[in-house]
């Protein structure tokens, strides 16, 4: 990945509402004639999307099957694919990257799109908007074909697109635009656009939500008329980023990620195997073939996904970030097995794959094909104090590595020939 990533201060959020749903709706566009919920892919018989019509029932996401069942007994319930959810997103943003080079996902079904420098080519935001959704309506075209849907009714995306100055400002645009249209926010309109909306766009935990409505705040301008400080003041650190979100008083960057070619391993079942231990086992060896790919070498991973294709058309799909990336085979199946435990697949798996997505440089092993094998382990080592140090520092708020430094070698006394100083890899 490049240590430089591009980066962009106007911003273009694409947005589809329950893309998963989406997704069914267009291999099976009778779906969207009907109440229709989604069962959550981690969480056993509860519910994750609901269509305007379940939601219309009174069927919310997060009901048990039984509850929802109860409001709305005619009320059609989805399996999740959650590997097919996946693709789709990826063959979206691949398009979007026809676009820009910037390109920066969020969730499944919301992505961001800078837009700086854009204006040589498409002209206005106007323009630029434009080209984004066309991209979005040929990306629809071919979700429709591939899932041979002849209605003349568009099913797949209810798309909506914001332009603004910034992620936020973009993602409310996004979020008051009609299914197919776009809302624009021209640079010095930020704070009058921000200040009706409503404090559902800002990412609030439910304690933080809960104790702003009791002070009376219901909209962004509400908060953002409150001092700074005072908000810092009760919420913290985080309080203060509220703030300046909705006094538009910051401009959160699009970031562009790099993708780089994962290293994938994977195995087909004679026989579909439902068995954990069996599947455990086979993670095990996956892990270890993908560990012994050539592209591997020098390079520890720092995201791993599994992937299974379950009986009856179904999926699972579990995907880990590494806290300290590794080349140890144990350290990357830990977490992998502890969902599979607490989230095993919904049937049996007729194939499982194990894929490496992100890897940082440089690991501690020995490297066959370093030049420098002690120089890469020695800069391994330094990395780890890095990050030990970072952690300490927020759990500690103080430090607890020194330097041992010569300062009066000549001295008689001892605590006059060296001194401490604050470690800094």
């Amino acid at each position: 990945m490049p240590r430089h990533p591009l980066t962009s201060s106007t911003a273009a959020c694409c947005w589809i509402p329950r893309f998963a749903l989406r997704c069914e709706e267009g291999r099976r566009p009778e779906l969207a004639s009907q109440p229709a919920a989604l069962l959550a892919p981690d969480i056993a018989r509860r519910l994750w999307q609901v269509s305007p019509l379940g939601r219309h029932a009174g069927v919310k996401p997060g009901m048990t099957v039984s509850q929802a069942i109860g409001l709305c007994p005619s009320l059609r319930l989805c399996e999740p694919d959650p590997v097919y959810y996946d693709e789709q997103f990826a063959r979206l943003l691949a398009a979007l990257s026809a676009v820009s080079p910037v390109v920066e996902p969020a969730e499944l079904g919301r992505a961001y799109v800078g837009t700086d420098g854009l204006e040589g080519l498409y002209g206005a935001p106007e323009g630029i908007v434009e080209a984004i959704r066309g991209t979005m309506e040929r990306w629809k075209d071919g979700t429709e074909k591939a899932c041979a849907i002849t209605s003349h009714r568009s099913i797949v995306p209810s798309y909506r697109v914001g332009w603004g100055l910034g992620k936020f400002v973009a993602w409310v645009a996004a979020s008051r635009a009609k299914p197919g249209g776009a809302v624009i926010i021209r640079p010095g309109e930020e704070g009058k656009f921000l200040s009706a909306q409503p404090l559902a766009v800002l990412s609030l935990d439910p304690d933080t939500h809960r104790r702003l409505r009791q002070l009376g705040l219901k909209t962004l301008g509400r908060l953002a008329a409150l001092p700074e400080e005072a908000v810092v003041s009760q919420f913290g650190g985080a309080g203060r980023r509220l703030w300046r979100l909705a006094a538009g008083a910051t401009v959160e960057r699009v970031v562009g990620r790099a993708t780089p070619e994962p290293i994938t391993a994977a195995i087909t079942f004679f026989s579909p195997v439902a068995e954990r231990k069996l599947l455990a086992h086979a993670l095990n060896q996956l892990l270890e073939r993908a560990l012994k790919h050539p592209r591997r070498i020098g390079w520890r991973v720092q995201v791993v996904r599994v992937r299974a294709e379950l009986e009856h058309g179904a999926s699972w799909l579990v995907e880990t970030t590494l806290k300290d990336p590794t080349a140890d085979r144990d350290r990357i199946a830990a977490p992998l097995r502890t969902r599979l435990e607490q989230a095993p697949p919904g049937g049996a798996v007729e194939r499982l794959a194990v894929e490496f997505t992100a890897f940082a440089p440089g690991t501690a092993e020995l490297q066959l094909f370093a030049r420098d094998a002690s120089a890469a382990a020695r800069a391994g080592r330094r990395r780890a104090l890095r990050v030990a140090l970072q952690e300490s520092k927020l759990r500690l708020k103080c430090t607890l590595l020194y330097h041992v430094i010569e300062v009066q070698p000549w001295s008689r006394l001892p605590e006059r020939r060296y001194a401490l100083i604050d470690y800094e890899p």
